[in-house]
Parts: C-alpha cells; sequence; structure tokens
C-alpha cells in the first residue's frame, strides 16, 4: 500500500514540476504587472529546442539554456509591444502564443517521436532513505529538485525582500513607485524576462524530464499553468499547491478510466480536475472564506486571512507612462 503511494506522489511532483516552474515565472511577470499569455506557445518552442539542441549538442546545460533563452525572447516582444509600441499585452501574447505553436510543430517535424535525451537522476544521499519521504522527495533530477525549492524562493524574494517590495509596488501602483525613484518600465523588462526564461525552461522540463523527446501533446500545459496563477491568486504557495493538485486529480482520473468504478465518457473525467478548480476558485474569492476565517483561533487568523484572499495586481496589464 505505501510502496503504491510512494510511487503515486513521487509521480505527481516529477509530471508537476514543469506547471509549478511556469507558474511561477508567470506570476512573477504578474507581479510586475505584464500579462504573458503566450506561455502555451512557448512551452512548446521550448521544449522543441532543448530536445532538439541536446540531440544535436549532446549537452544539456545547452539544451536547457536556450529553452530559457526561447522564453526569454517571446516574452521581450511582449513587453516590448506593450512599453514600446503600446499594443494590448493580451492581443499580443495570444499572436505569441498561435504563432510559437505552429513554429515548434513546423520546426521540430524532423525531430517529432524522436530519442529523446534525458536529465539523469540524482538521488540525494541519506535523505533517499528517509522511509516514505525518501523515495518521494529524494530521487529526482536537477530540475525536479529545483521546481521543489522555487516556490519557498519566489515566496521569499516577494514577501521577505526589499526588491520583493519594489516588484510588487511596480505591479500595483506604478506611478507611486516612479515618484520614490523606482525605475517602473526597466523593471519591469527584468522581471518580464525572469518569468520568460523560467516558462522556457519549464519546456525544458517536459522534454527532457516528464515527456522525454519532442510530441506535440503539450498544448494546453500553458494555459493551464495561466488559469493556476489565477487559481493561486498571485501568491506562490497557492500556485504551487494548485500545480500539484490539478496533476494529481489528472492521475486519479486516469485510475478512474482505466477501472470499472466509474461508468463515465472519458471527456468527462479529464474535465473533472478543471471543474474542482473553477469550484475552488470561486470560493476562494467569495465571501465563504470569511466563514473560515471565523472558526480559525485569533492567533492564526491574520496568517489564515492572508492564505486565503488575494487579489491580482492592480495594474495588471497596463501600461505605466511617465508624465
Amino acid at each position: 500500500m505505501f510502496s503504491g503511494l510512494e510511487s503515486t506522489l513521487r509521480g505527481i511532483i516529477r509530471s508537476a514540476a514543469p506547471i509549478v516552474i511556469a507558474g511561477q515565472g508567470e506570476l512573477i511577470t504578474e507581479r510586475a504587472g505584464v500579462i504573458n499569455l503566450a506561455l502555451d506557445g512557448t512551452i512548446m518552442l521550448s521544449a522543441m529546442t532543448a530536445h532538439v539542441v541536446a540531440r544535436e549538442t549532446g549537452s544539456l546545460p545547452q539544451a536547457i539554456l536556450a529553452a530559457m533563452l526561447v522564453g526569454a525572447a517571446v516574452v521581450f516582444v511582449v513587453v516590448v509591444s506593450s512599453i514600446g509600441l503600446r499594443l494590448n499585452q493580451v492581443a499580443v501574447g495570444f499572436v505569441l502564443t498561435v504563432l510559437c505553436a505552429d513554429l515548434a510543430i513546423f520546426l521540430g517535424k524532423p525531430h517529432f517521436n524522436r530519442p529523446g535525451t534525458e536529465i539523469p537522476t540524482m538521488p540525494i544521499p541519506l535523505l533517499e532513505d528517509i522511509p516514505f519521504f525518501g523515495p518521494v522527495l529524494f530521487r529526482h533530477n536537477l530540475l525536479i529538485y529545483f521546481s521543489l525549492i522555487l516556490t519557498l524562493l519566489v515566496w521569499f524574494y516577494i514577501y521577505r525582500t526589499r526588491p520583493g517590495l519594489t516588484l510588487r509596488s511596480i505591479g500595483e501602483q506604478p506611478e507611486a513607485a516612479f515618484v520614490r525613484g523606482t525605475p517602473v518600465n526597466p523593471l519591469r523588462y527584468a522581471y518580464a524576462l525572469l518569468g520568460g526564461a523560467l516558462v522556457g525552461l519549464a519546456g525544458a522540463t517536459y522534454s527532457l524530464s516528464v515527456k522525454l523527446g519532442w510530441k506535440e501533446d503539450l498544448s494546453g500545459e500553458g494555459w493551464i499553468a495561466l488559469a493556476i496563477v489565477i487559481f493561486g491568486l498571485w501568491v506562490p504557495s497557492r500556485v504551487a499547491l494548485g500545480a500539484y493538485l490539478i496533476v494529481g486529480l489528472r492521475s486519479i482520473a486516469i485510475d478512474l478510466q482505466d477501472s470499472d468504478v466509474i461508468d463515465l465518457p472519458a471527456q468527462i473525467v479529464n474535465m473533472l480536475p478543471w471543474f474542482l478548480m473553477i469550484l475552488t476558485l470561486l470560493f476562494a474569492t467569495s465571501g465563504a472564506l470569511e466563514k473560515v476565517v471565523r472558526f480559525t483561533p485569533d492567533r492564526f487568523k491574520p496568517a489564515v486571512r492572508r492564505f486565503l484572499r488575494a487579489a491580482p495586481p492592480r495594474a495588471l496589464g497596463t501600461t505605466f507612462e511617465k508624465h
């Protein structure tokens, strides 16, 4: 029993890693006030790039770097279009996600379904021998380990450092931040590029670790990451929780399809995680949360209220102009 549970949880952590990385990258971008709707196409293009570079050069670091550069380049177009050309970020993002997806399919056709290069597993000595938790948490490769610590790094940076406070300010009140001497638009460029590079890294995690090789079935993963950022209400811990939740629900849906427990069409079973996510999002944005807080001990109420409620950055998707 425990062996099966270990295997399931380990698989969830591994499969959710790209979504966690892409979600945290998009969270950083949106915290700076920029919407990057090109995630889906970016993940496909960067996954294809990582696979091809790894096959042609035999170098995994070069493959990962190339994928991150692809992610940064795509979001750079979004930011230049918004800040420099005053174009709508949402419209540009939609166009780019279709363009990148088609470009990935076209350029990756010669490499479709060809054997991929895998990042080797690196068990952590001593820790991997811990009962139950060892196999679940400490028998992965470097990219999976990175996904596990990324959420903590992003949370600490945003909420416990002065640059993190500045990041929040340019996404919430860029005019006030500018008055205090903050270079709003240069920082938006920098954080958007960082977020885009993480999305590119998510693509590399797919083709080099989770779904080896280049396949066109990655379409939709970027939209999941975008939905999870909203589901997580722009809080790093909740974004990660959403990623693990939807991957876990996917796993349950697959198990239900393979069994005779529920006689439902496969399409309905596959939609169950999305229904639950929508219900959770409605619950999180409704007044029902106050009832949860009401029954919480007084000493924990502030922390619970902060965890359960958040709002999108007020300047999200807007263009800042100096006056």
